[in-house]
């Protein structure tokens, strides 16, 4: 079971057990960027602007450790593994930081948020990066590693359907309200994380490093900064995910708030989320018709369509609002699926140049853009929205305020999906070029 013939040479046993711990990432997920803020906002009293700013000290802190945990991954060789063994090392510790994080005592205040919202970030930077590497190198070809995202990415929207379903069974069966959720998610992180790993790890082979150099630190980095098509999609990527981070981060908030439906927002949730399974495959056989680059810019433009109407929405048009979460829940599935297929290939570059295969040390970057959009996502909203006078846990919604949810909500991010669309057009990479990078990589072996 080897990464050499693409696809082809994984089993669907493979492919599904590498997929299953996208599932319980998933639960950790949706809780940490969506339910979390809000909670600790609304629930435990915490000034809007000091939970937004908490949680952009959080990510910070997590920058250090990608390119630590990049690095590592890369250089360390051991012979259980250099990607599974980094695994198996977070997944413990990611459970706890996540039961912590999600279960506060009560009054717990934002120093408590910043502790173990850091820890929480460490240990699963320490588990994502070198997963991530592992599925980039699990196949060498062009369409392959559109497969091998597919099933990790479907896996992680199943995973949060199965999150989503908490936020009514689990008040339905303990109480407690959103408490009562977060505490499932965290049980099910807990239990859910070390089983799937220990399924990843029975059925999924190591890949084959095809390093045929050593690099020190400053080379890497210097070979990273000449990858133009590297620093292209990096850039597309971070302006991207800030443009998904700011829906995410206010979605609660806009439909409690302006659209008066707050008993809405598990079906809306669950709408956008199903539609993103579904639109997974239809963003596939796009990407075999024209590109993995092309494909992707028109899953952003058909998003930009729709999120251009979301600012005019206000109380009780929650049936236009049940459109916009489909038809944009259709378009996320090409975002999570091609994004990571198109940095696999965008390694090639690198190590067909430098000898070097360091997968590690790019998803480090790719998931330190992630979290930056994210962060940036809540510690940039919530400080402009508290200016604006919008702040519930101070029992404040001004016209102001509510007008600059609406707009950062659904405004800001057709502008930034815009400039990714601009950058991603003409993007280098595509099968034909790829493949020539594989040849050439073989040849020097």
């Amino acid at each position: 079971m080897t990464s050499r013939g693409g696809a082809a040479g994984l089993s669907r046993l493979a492919l599904a057990a590498y997929a299953l711990p996208a599932i319980p990432f998933a639960a950790l997920t949706l809780p940490l960027y969506v339910t979390v803020p809000t909670f600790y906002a609304k629930e435990l009293g915490l000034p809007l602007a000091a939970v937004g700013q908490a949680l952009l000290f959080v990510r910070l802190v997590d920058a250090v450790a990608d390119p630590v945990a990049g690095l590592l991954a890369d250089r360390w060789r051991p012979r259980f593994g250099r990607r599974r063994l980094w695994f198996a090392a977070a997944m413990l510790p990611t459970a706890f930081a996540a039961w912590m994080t999600f279960s506060p005592p009560a009054g717990a205040g934002v120093g408590y948020l910043m502790l173990w919202g850091s820890v929480l970030s460490l240990a699963w930077t320490a588990a994502l990066v070198p997963y991530a590497a592992w599925g980039a190198e699990l196949s060498t070809s062009y369409e392959g590693r559109s497969r091998v995202a597919a099933w990790r990415e479907i896996a992680a929207l199943l995973g949060t359907l199965l999150a989503l379903s908490l936020q009514a069974v689990a008040p339905a069966v303990a109480g407690g309200g959103q408490r009562s959720v977060l505490t499932a998610y965290a049980a099910l992180v807990g239990f859910g994380l070390p089983i799937a790993a220990l399924a990843a790890l029975a059925f999924t082979s190591e890949p084959a490093d095809l390093s045929r150099a050593r690099l020190k630190l400053g080379e890497s980095l210097r070979a990273m900064r000449a990858n133009g098509a590297f620093l292209r999609l990096l850039a597309a990527f971070l302006i991207n995910g800030f443009a998904n981070g700011l829906p995410a981060t206010l979605f609660l908030f806009f439909v409690s708030e302006r659209l008066g439906a707050g008993d809405l927002a598990g079906p809306f949730l669950v709408a956008y989320f199903a539609a993103g399974v579904l639109g997974a495959p239809v963003w596939l056989l796009l990407a075999r018709r024209t590109s993995k680059h092309r494909a992707w810019c028109l899953a952003m433009l058909l998003a930009c369509v729709v999120f251009a109407a979301a600012p005019f929405l206000g109380a009780g048009d929650v049936t236009a609002f049940a459109v916009v979460c489909v038809v944009t829940g259709l378009t996320v599935g090409a975002d999570l699926v091609l994004p990571p297929s198109i940095q696999a290939d965008v390694i090639d570059v690198d190590t067909a140049a430098s000898g070097d295969q360091r997968s590690g040390l790019y998803l480090s970057a790719w998931g330190l853009a992630t979290k930056l959009a994210l962060a940036g996502a809540v510690g940039l909203s919530f400080p402009l929205l508290a200016a604006a006078g919008f702040d519930p846990a101070a029992g404040q919604r001004s016209e102001l305020g509510l007008s600059t949810l609406a707009w950062l909500y659904g405004g800001a991010p057709v502008a930034l999906k815009l400039v990714a669309i601009a950058l991603m057009w003409r993007f280098p990479l595509d099968a034909a070029s790829q493949r020539a990078l594989r040849d050439r990589i073989e040849a020097a072996r």
